[in-house]
């Protein structure tokens, strides 16, 4: 054997070793368990169906590991027919995707391609893995709200072709929109908004058992195609002291509302609802004041349209985190304001930045959000990187949040900051699953992260079978 013959075999052996573990990495790094859906104590086991009958045979473990990992081979007709659907939900934290520029180096724009399939690879797999219900982004889907219509318009093609692809008819309005690449009539758009009757603003944001928003009459979930969330972080239409018309428009027109509720099962014993918060425009001083006040204004007729007659358990998904005090996250409470900004000096005095909600902002929206002191409530967010896990106890009236649980006076809500998807914080998956218990009437709510890891491995896996094919169409040659 060759020098060469033996290279070609080690790096073609490298290729192998390194793909196996970019695929199969759920159950390579991670524990038993932690990256498929929760199974609850009170709910009856359940295993996956194979098309092919022998596999059928095999012990349960195995069985469901192949079936996890190759999803071709799972009969999928089986969880349609439920009534009543466990809530499964996957959650990823801050994508930030960069752009390039005219003066960006070739080096970094082959990074940022190399990292919108990276974070593509991450959801796809477990996509295919799980087969979701619901999909939430975090907020912060870009790396700034600085950017003009035309860059916001390629980074929303992008992010719907290579981090969470969907079917054309699933992101035609972005494909038109990118291919169109004229500036948004976000004047137009303004003059709807302040036009509208408050009541019909919130109306247009309420829904009933929506599992798909291109065709909003199923009624059961969308396995192949899950309904797809997307917040508002701070880097897509900027903090409250920065967030302009433009910025809210354009983020509506390709991404949804900032605000919303679902109602699922209502008026059953299983209700629950899934409210979608902008929490960007929850305080101020604020550029646009208007923005505080629809977002109040949504608050206010939650609570005295549907809190009324809701008797179920909420998820709440929104941006910041809300208020805590120093040491129980790796951020702590802080609020910034511009002062002295020479630059735009009509915005000093206005939030520029903030870590947490405040703490007053924080009571209400708990209280509201949360209004039935006898349902398991649970809430996801972004923002802080690190991600963070924490609860909130009513104490005298007081939400209080803790490590721990207390069931004072109510039954507590947990808080999930969810741990960014970047390379640099593993590459992490936050999988929510949750369960209705009927001994105790109540929805069950569980959380854990599936971890890839940073991004070079995936370049590795990449590198290497571009030259395991290049050696080996050599050594065929010679």
């Amino acid at each position: 054997m060759t020098r060469f013959e033996l290279v070609t075999r080690l790096v073609t052996v490298v290729t192998i070793l390194l793909n196996f573990f970019v695929y199969f990495y759920p159950d390579l790094l991670n524990q038993q368990g932690q990256c498929d859906w929760h199974q609850f104590d009170s709910e009856p086991t359940t295993r996956l169906t194979a098309t092919l009958p022998w596999l059928s045979q095999l012990p349960q473990s195995w069985t469901d590991k192949i079936l996890l990992n190759f999803p071709s081979l799972r009969d999928k007709s089986e969880t349609d027919t439920e009534s009543i659907y466990d809530i499964h939900m996957l959650a990823f934290g801050d994508p930030q995707i960069n752009g390039n520029w005219p003066s960006t180096p070739y080096i970094k724009r082959l990074d940022n391609y190399g990292n919108d399939y990276y974070l593509g690879h991450i959801y796809k797999t477990m996509k295919n893995r799980l087969r979701p219900s619901h999909v939430a982004v975090m907020g912060d889907l870009f790396s700034s709200q600085w950017i003009l219509d035309s860059e916001f318009y390629n980074r929303t093609r992008r992010f719907t072709e290579r981090l969470f692809p969907v079917p054309i008819e699933f992101k035609r309005n972005v494909v038109e929109t990118f291919e169109k690449h004229q500036n948004y009539d976000w004047v137009g758009w303004l003059d709807k908004e302040v036009a509208m009757d408050p009541q019909d603003r919130f109306n247009s944001r309420v829904y009933n058992d929506v599992y798909n928003w291109f065709n909003r009459s199923d009624k059961f979930p969308n396995y192949e195609n899950p309904l797809f969330i997307n917040l508002t972080g701070n880097h897509d239409i900027g903090y409250s002291g920065d967030a302009t018309w433009q910025h809210m428009a354009r983020f509506h027109h390709l991404f949804g509302q900032n605000n919303y509720v679902i109602n699922y099962n209502k008026g059953t014993p299983e209700e629950w609802r899934l409210v979608v918060l902008d929490s960007m425009t929850l305080e101020g001083p604020a550029l646009q004041e208007e923005f505080v006040n629809y977002t109040w204004s949504f608050l206010n007729h939650l609570a005295d349209k549907e809190n009324p007659g809701f008797s179920g358990s909420t998820i709440l998904l929104t941006h910041i985190p809300f208020y805590k005090k120093e040491g129980l996250c790796r951020d702590g409470p802080e609020h910034i304001y511009y002062e002295n900004y020479e630059k735009e000096p009509y915005k000093n005095g206005k939030l520029r930045s903030q870590n947490h909600l405040s703490y007053d902002v924080s009571q209400k929206v708990l209280s509201i959000v949360f209004p039935n002191k006898d349902k398991a409530g649970i809430v996801l967010t972004g923002h802080d990187h690190e991600g963070c896990d924490d609860w909130y106890n009513l104490v005298d009236g007081e939400w209080v949040a803790s490590k721990e649980q207390t069931n004072a006076e109510r039954e507590p809500v947990r808080e999930i900051v969810v741990r960014s998807m970047m390379g640099d914080f593993d590459g992490q998956t936050g999988i929510l699953t949750g369960h209705f218990d009927y001994p105790s009437h109540n929805w069950q709510f569980e959380f854990t992260y599936c971890s890839f890891t940073v991004q070079h491995w995936w370049w590795a896996s990449k590198v290497t079978v571009f030259l395991t094919i290049l050696l080996q169409s050599i050594r065929f040659l010679i």
